[in-house]
């Protein structure tokens, strides 16, 4: 993160570059080499649906990689196939578009504690109970990279696309009208 750097030490480097996320096809190659240093026997299907549970990151690639050969290999034949991968990323709790718990929980907690938000990200690490760097470098990239979180002034905010990976209706928000500060209480 760029912005942890003092302005003139960023000003010392010639270049500064913005890494994007890997496609599923690349992340497929990046799979298809690493299981053939391994040694492992597979199926371009199997390495697809791995890559797209990968959040578009070689290293997280090659760690479910790993963890589905070694489900392979006690669960199974040590072949990867896609009812191998399924299986072993179910284990994980993994799921198609690669959230994990962490993931699931943050999106949860905005919806049901926050009723869909917006909510501080301090607000949301206690809730978690996890450190506010970990939710930010962690976990809410991924989210806003495939629409799951908006980030506004006031908090970040789920969105219908989110709600609809979970499973769940999206919440009907009533459109109430807004006082003024100074307007007679009706109450009195």
């Amino acid at each position: 993160r760029a912005g942890l750097l003092s302005a003139p030490l960023r000003g010392r480097f010639g270049m500064i570059y913005h890494v994007e996320f890997y496609s599923v096809e690349e992340l497929t190659d990046v799979l298809a080499r690493s299981a053939r240093c391994m040694e492992l026997e597979t199926t371009p299907q199997a390495l697809r649906l791995m890559a797209a549970r990968s959040r578009g990151t070689p290293r997280i690639a090659n760690r479910l990689l790993k963890r589905v050969r070694d489900y392979a290999q006690v669960k199974g034949t040590g072949r990867l196939t896609e009812a191998i991968v399924e299986q072993s990323l179910a284990m994980e709790r993994i799921d198609t578009l690669g959230l994990d718990d962490l993931d699931r929980a943050f999106l949860k907690a905005l919806i049901e504690v926050y009723d869909g938000g917006p909510a501080g990200i301090e607000a949301l690490a206690a809730t978690l109970g996890e450190e506010r760097d970990t939710l930010e470098d962690v976990v809410e990239p991924y989210l806003l990279q495939v629409g799951f979180v908006r980030r506004t002034k006031r908090g970040r905010e789920v969105t219908a696309a989110a709600m609809e990976h979970l499973g769940l209706a999206p919440r009907e928000r009533p459109d109430l009208p807004q006082g003024t500060l100074f307007d007679p209480d009706p109450e009195t």
